[in-house]
Protein backbone atom coordinates (compact mmCIF):
# COMPACT_ATOMS: atom_id res chain seq x y z
CA UNK A 1 0.00 0.00 0.00
CA UNK A 2 1.05 3.61 -1.06
CA UNK A 3 1.82 6.55 1.70
CA UNK A 4 -0.13 8.18 -0.23
CA UNK A 5 -3.04 6.16 0.90
CA UNK A 6 -2.26 6.11 4.67
CA UNK A 7 -4.58 9.34 5.90
CA UNK A 8 -7.38 10.21 5.83
CA UNK A 9 -6.92 12.95 3.17
CA UNK A 10 -3.55 13.47 1.31
CA UNK A 11 -1.89 16.72 -0.71
CA UNK A 12 1.18 16.63 -1.80
CA UNK A 13 2.82 17.61 -5.28
CA UNK A 14 4.05 15.39 -8.19
CA UNK A 15 7.80 16.36 -9.55
CA UNK A 16 6.33 17.79 -13.08
CA UNK A 17 4.21 20.58 -10.18
CA UNK A 18 1.28 19.73 -9.83
CA UNK A 19 -0.66 19.52 -6.77
CA UNK A 20 -2.80 17.11 -6.01
CA UNK A 21 -5.60 15.71 -3.46
CA UNK A 22 -6.39 12.38 -2.95
CA UNK A 23 -9.60 11.35 -0.44
CA UNK A 24 -9.47 7.88 1.22
CA UNK A 25 -12.39 8.52 2.74
CA UNK A 26 -15.42 10.23 1.75
CA UNK A 27 -15.82 14.36 2.89
CA UNK A 28 -18.95 15.69 2.47
CA UNK A 29 -18.86 18.83 -0.29
CA UNK A 30 -15.06 17.98 -1.26
CA UNK A 31 -15.75 17.87 -4.73
CA UNK A 32 -17.79 21.39 -5.13
CA UNK A 33 -15.22 23.25 -2.61
CA UNK A 34 -12.06 22.29 -4.60
CA UNK A 35 -13.64 22.20 -7.63
CA UNK A 36 -14.35 25.94 -7.04
CA UNK A 37 -11.41 26.85 -5.84
CA UNK A 38 -9.76 25.69 -9.11
CA UNK A 39 -8.58 21.97 -9.38
CA UNK A 40 -10.04 19.63 -11.39
CA UNK A 41 -11.56 16.43 -10.78
CA UNK A 42 -10.07 13.10 -12.42
CA UNK A 43 -11.02 9.29 -12.31
CA UNK A 44 -7.68 7.74 -12.20
CA UNK A 45 -6.51 4.40 -10.96
CA UNK A 46 -10.02 3.63 -9.32
CA UNK A 47 -10.25 6.28 -7.61
CA UNK A 48 -10.76 10.69 -7.89
CA UNK A 49 -7.89 12.90 -7.72
CA UNK A 50 -8.15 16.69 -7.55
CA UNK A 51 -5.47 18.46 -9.99
CA UNK A 52 -4.07 21.68 -10.05
CA UNK A 53 -1.89 22.37 -13.00
CA UNK A 54 1.92 23.47 -12.97
CA UNK A 55 2.49 27.22 -13.22
CA UNK A 56 -1.09 28.63 -12.31
CA UNK A 57 -0.81 32.38 -11.16
CA UNK A 58 0.24 32.64 -7.42
CA UNK A 59 -3.59 33.93 -6.31
CA UNK A 60 -4.38 30.62 -7.37
CA UNK A 61 -2.62 28.64 -5.39
CA UNK A 62 -4.05 30.79 -2.46
CA UNK A 63 -6.94 29.96 -3.13
CA UNK A 64 -6.13 26.43 -3.05
CA UNK A 65 -4.96 26.82 0.43
CA UNK A 66 -7.87 28.13 1.59
CA UNK A 67 -10.08 26.23 0.22
CA UNK A 68 -7.88 22.80 1.65
CA UNK A 69 -7.80 24.80 4.97
CA UNK A 70 -11.62 25.40 5.10
CA UNK A 71 -12.46 22.25 4.18
CA UNK A 72 -10.01 20.32 6.56
CA UNK A 73 -10.86 22.33 9.31
CA UNK A 74 -11.60 19.77 12.27
CA UNK A 75 -10.18 16.74 10.23
CA UNK A 76 -6.55 15.54 12.49
CA UNK A 77 -6.57 12.74 10.06
CA UNK A 78 -4.74 14.38 6.91
CA UNK A 79 -1.31 14.46 5.59
CA UNK A 80 0.06 17.66 3.56
CA UNK A 81 3.36 17.69 1.62
CA UNK A 82 2.69 19.95 -1.07
CA UNK A 83 5.72 22.24 -2.05
CA UNK A 84 3.88 23.75 -5.02
CA UNK A 85 1.22 26.03 -2.61
CA UNK A 86 3.96 27.02 -0.37
CA UNK A 87 5.36 29.34 -2.93
CA UNK A 88 5.32 33.36 -2.44
CA UNK A 89 7.19 36.19 -3.42
CA UNK A 90 8.82 37.15 -0.59
CA UNK A 91 9.64 33.62 1.00
CA UNK A 92 12.11 31.06 -0.65
CA UNK A 93 11.71 28.61 -3.31
CA UNK A 94 10.85 25.58 -1.96
CA UNK A 95 13.55 22.95 -1.54
CA UNK A 96 16.31 25.90 -1.34
CA UNK A 97 17.18 25.04 2.51
CA UNK A 98 15.62 21.76 2.95
CA UNK A 99 14.85 18.89 0.92
CA UNK A 100 13.15 15.20 1.75
CA UNK A 101 13.13 12.38 -1.06
CA UNK A 102 10.67 9.15 -0.55
CA UNK A 103 12.02 6.04 -1.97
CA UNK A 104 11.92 2.51 -1.40
CA UNK A 105 9.11 2.94 1.29
CA UNK A 106 11.89 5.32 3.30
CA UNK A 107 12.89 9.04 3.46
CA UNK A 108 15.89 10.93 2.36
CA UNK A 109 16.55 14.50 3.91
CA UNK A 110 18.80 17.14 2.68
CA UNK A 111 19.40 20.62 4.66
CA UNK A 112 21.49 23.52 2.94
CA UNK A 113 21.67 25.97 6.63
CA UNK A 114 22.47 25.61 10.43
CA UNK A 115 19.06 26.07 10.63
CA UNK A 116 17.41 23.63 8.49
CA UNK A 117 19.74 21.10 10.04
CA UNK A 118 18.56 21.89 13.81
CA UNK A 119 15.08 21.92 12.38
CA UNK A 120 15.74 17.93 11.09
CA UNK A 121 17.56 17.01 14.70
CA UNK A 122 14.35 18.74 16.53
CA UNK A 123 12.44 16.07 14.79
CA UNK A 124 14.58 12.71 15.25
CA UNK A 125 16.45 12.98 11.98
CA UNK A 126 20.06 11.65 12.25
CA UNK A 127 22.69 12.67 10.30
CA UNK A 128 24.45 10.20 7.75
CA UNK A 129 28.33 10.21 7.03
CA UNK A 130 27.13 11.18 3.25
CA UNK A 131 25.99 14.39 4.60
CA UNK A 132 21.80 13.48 4.42
CA UNK A 133 19.93 12.83 7.41
CA UNK A 134 17.87 9.95 8.37
CA UNK A 135 14.33 9.89 10.02
CA UNK A 136 13.76 8.60 13.61
CA UNK A 137 14.13 4.76 13.52
CA UNK A 138 11.55 2.36 14.96
CA UNK A 139 8.39 4.41 13.15
CA UNK A 140 5.74 2.96 11.12
CA UNK A 141 4.89 4.34 7.56
CA UNK A 142 1.94 6.81 9.40
CA UNK A 143 4.81 7.69 11.70
CA UNK A 144 7.06 8.81 8.96
CA UNK A 145 4.51 11.02 7.04
CA UNK A 146 4.09 12.56 10.58
CA UNK A 147 8.06 13.20 10.84
CA UNK A 148 8.19 14.57 7.68
CA UNK A 149 5.29 16.78 7.66
CA UNK A 150 5.82 18.38 11.01
CA UNK A 151 9.55 19.12 9.70
CA UNK A 152 8.07 20.83 6.78
CA UNK A 153 5.79 22.93 8.52
CA UNK A 154 8.26 23.90 11.02
CA UNK A 155 10.50 24.64 8.21
CA UNK A 156 7.64 26.79 6.74
CA UNK A 157 7.58 28.75 10.02
CA UNK A 158 10.74 29.56 10.63
CA UNK A 159 10.78 31.26 6.80
CA UNK A 160 12.73 28.20 5.25
CA UNK A 161 11.96 26.90 1.64
CA UNK A 162 11.44 23.23 1.83
CA UNK A 163 10.46 20.63 -0.72
CA UNK A 164 9.28 17.14 -0.31
CA UNK A 165 9.82 15.00 -3.49
CA UNK A 166 7.35 11.83 -3.39
CA UNK A 167 8.73 9.98 -6.50
CA UNK A 168 5.50 10.30 -8.15
CA UNK A 169 6.97 12.11 -11.91
CA UNK A 170 3.20 13.42 -12.86
CA UNK A 171 -0.32 12.47 -12.22
CA UNK A 172 -0.61 9.20 -14.33
CA UNK A 173 1.63 8.21 -11.36
CA UNK A 174 -0.09 7.95 -8.44
CA UNK A 175 -0.93 4.53 -7.44
CA UNK A 176 -4.24 2.40 -7.44
CA UNK A 177 -6.33 3.29 -5.05
CA UNK A 178 -6.55 0.48 -2.28
CA UNK A 179 -9.53 -1.93 -1.42
CA UNK A 180 -8.76 -0.57 2.65
CA UNK A 181 -7.40 1.70 4.84
CA UNK A 182 -5.85 0.44 7.06
CA UNK A 183 -6.37 1.46 11.07
CA UNK A 184 -3.59 4.33 12.15
CA UNK A 185 -1.35 1.90 14.82
CA UNK A 186 1.18 4.58 15.98
CA UNK A 187 0.67 8.06 17.62
CA UNK A 188 1.94 10.79 15.56
CA UNK A 189 5.61 11.91 16.60
CA UNK A 190 5.92 15.33 18.77
CA UNK A 191 5.57 18.69 16.20
CA UNK A 192 6.68 22.36 16.57
CA UNK A 193 4.63 24.29 18.92
CA UNK A 194 2.60 26.54 17.30
CA UNK A 195 0.64 29.81 18.30
CA UNK A 196 -2.75 29.20 20.27
CA UNK A 197 -5.35 28.66 17.56
CA UNK A 198 -2.77 27.98 14.92
CA UNK A 199 -3.28 24.14 13.57
CA UNK A 200 -0.62 24.47 10.69
CA UNK A 201 1.09 25.85 7.76
CA UNK A 202 -2.18 26.62 6.23
CA UNK A 203 -3.25 29.00 8.18
CA UNK A 204 -2.42 32.73 6.99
Amino acid sequence: MSFVDLPDVFIGSTDDAHTFVVFNRPRRGADHILTDAGFTAREHNGRTIYLIPPGVPQDANERAVWALHGLLVGNKEFVDLSWTTDWHPHRPLPGSHLRFRFADGTVTATAETDMARRILEQHGFTPSPDGSYQPPSGLDELGLLDAVEYAHLHAYIEGLGSRVDLGIPTPDAIPIAPRQKPARAQAASPGPVLAPGNTGRRRR
